[in-house]
């Protein structure tokens, strides 16, 4: 990631936005297991969307999935960069 300070920005989106605190630890658990292919494969995005939505024990409905896959799959966002996804996801009210 960019910053030294991406990982704790990071943690501060996902607190500001769900009012969940997560663990350093738990957000690279999860983005260890995610790779380029990951954002272009439908039934690996639901999953995720899912582990992320355990992981803040915040419930997603499945509009909201297929609108955040098409949004992922569909944007120019570098895939490779997890801090463009999470500013691109995070920006999504």
């Amino acid at each position: 990631m960019a910053g030294k300070n991406t990982p704790k920005d990071v943690l501060n989106i996902v607190k500001k936005k769900t009012g969940k605190s997560v663990s350093e630890k738990d957000i690279y658990k999860l983005a260890s297991g995610v790779k380029p292919s990951t954002m272009q494969s439908e039934a690996q995005l639901r999953q995720l969307i899912k582990q992320v939505s355990s992981l803040v024990n915040i419930p997603v409905s499945e509009a909201t999935i297929k609108e955040l896959i098409h949004a992922i799959k569909s944007s120019k966002v570098d895939q490779n960069s997890m801090e463009q996804l999470v500013k691109m996801i995070s920006s999504k009210k």
